[in-house]
């Protein structure tokens, strides 16, 4: 048969690394695909500067919209970012009859719904493996290795460089802004890295992964979001000395009366497997009512293995091109009509418990008041660690660790608490995941 012809926008990373992975693998990709795959066309910034991989032979435009349009083109890979100019391109490829390939997660978490829709009504498909965790294949473990459970709930590390600065943090007892400065030299965050480690990246990916889990239309603004700029060296030594250590973490939680969407810094036992994921890896650990726990560990980015998802797609897309539409697995798991309604809930009424620093004078009674309102609040404590206090100053430093909470009555708490005259400064509050 005759090959089938893509179309890349963009070739930056990501776009050279699916060019040099469709030329070094392209028997293996065509006997799995049953058919071969050839780039004729690429959109990037600047054509005439030096890459790492070979477009002889791949038309080159600066524009991608003439990619889109191109007749000979049958599949759209978007590899470009950026949110507003790649929502507009997709959907004009999806007009024009084209599937497409994208690993663009905030186009997906913002647009995604009215791009599959699009799709759907076209007769096309809009594959996104790529959009999350990189390399690791967990849109297709939850979408069709796991149809036949009830996902209860999922938890991630699935930003790479936010876990990079929380091993250094922990494995060699250095500051946040200094790890940061490394990543960003490393290229494993960018100039401005807010996306990162403010976690918007991640909430990003969990937004897809709770649409596909548990069968609801993409809701990123209902995801609740604290980053990593305010965890210290001191708070993961504590967290060390209790036995636990601080995950960046994505969660989906499926609860009676909605669905818990929340990524934040996340105390975990240190011998759980998801804990000892460190550096630059990301993982995924999925609860299905079946098979229980699995977890998927792997590259969330880079070159290659970003593009191994993005050409896994293409091959899924390749075998579906002469199937009807109608027998494909739909794009967010679930048929479109089968979506549930049940809302996401606020983060006041989510229940974990929480890992608490606060600086206190050293005097008789405060800790006694501190654990009067805690139980006032409905709060008990499951540990207490007091560092030996400061003689000159006379200051102490209290770690406290609670059982499960409503994180509404914590922050009432919190705020009555914070207005005891011998609190020092502010309470550190992480909130404890068991997994």
């Amino acid at each position: 048969m005759t090959p089938v012809k893509i179309g890349i926008l963009g070739l930056g990373t990501v776009g050279c690394g699916t060019v040099n992975v469709l030329a070094r693998n392209g028997t293996d990709i065509a006997g799995r695909a049953g058919r071969e795959i050839e780039v004729v066309a690429a959109a990037a910034r600047d054509i005439e500067r030096e890459r790492d991989c070979d477009t002889s032979g791949t038309r080159l435009t600066t524009d991608p919209g003439v990619v889109v349009d191109d007749p000979e083109v049958e599949v759209v890979v978007e590899l470009m970012g950026g949110t507003e100019t790649a929502r507009d391109l997709v959907l004009r490829a999806i007009d024009a009859g084209k599937h497409v390939v994208t690993a663009n997660k905030a186009m997906i978490a913002l647009y995604g719904n009215e791009i599959f829709e699009r799709a759907h009504a076209r007769g096309v498909m809009v594959a996104f493996e790529a959009a999350v965790a990189g390399g690791i294949p967990i849109i297709k473990a939850i979408r069709e290795g796991l149809a036949g459970n009830r996902i209860e709930w999922l938890a991630g590390i699935i930003n790479g460089t936010g876990n990079f600065i929380l091993t250094e943090m922990r494995d060699k007892g250095r500051d946040f802004e200094d790890v940061l400065a490394e990543a960003q030299s490393l290229g494993y965050a960018e100039a401005d890295p807010t996306f990162d480690v403010e976690g918007i990246d991640a909430a990003h990916k969990l937004a897809i992964l709770a649409s596909i889990a548990f069968g609801i239309p993409l809701q990123f603004d209902r995801v609740a979001v604290e980053g990593i700029s305010g965890i210290t060296r001191e708070d993961v030594g504590f967290a060390a000395e209790l036995g636990y250590r601080i995950k960046h973490l994505g969660i989906a939680r499926r609860m009676p009366d909605g669905y818990e969407l929340r990524v934040h810094p996340t105390l975990i036992p240190e011998r759980r497997l998801i804990a000892n994921v460190d550096g630059v890896m990301n993982a995924v650990l999925v609860q299905g009512v079946a098979v229980g726990p699995t977890l998927y560990y792997g590259a969330g980015a880079g070159a290659e293995a970003t593009a191994s998802a993005v050409v896994a797609d293409l091959v899924d897309v390749v075998r579906a091109l002469t199937t009807d539409p109608e027998n494909r697995v739909p794009h967010l798991a679930f048929q479109p009509d089968a979506l549930s309604e049940r809302p996401v809930l606020a983060l006041e009424d989510v229940q974990t418990s929480f890992y608490l620093r606060l600086r206190a004078q050293d005097r008789p009674g405060v800790l006694a008041d501190i654990t009067r309102i805690l139980g006032e609040h409905g709060i008990s404590i499951e540990a207490i660690l007091q560092r030996e206090p400061d003689p000159e100053r006379g200051e102490a430093t209290i770690i406290m660790l609670t059982h499960a909470v409503r994180e509404g009555a914590m922050n009432q708490a919190i705020t009555a608490v914070e207005q005891l005259p011998h609190l020092l400064t502010p309470i550190t509050r992480i909130r404890m995941e068991a997994l």
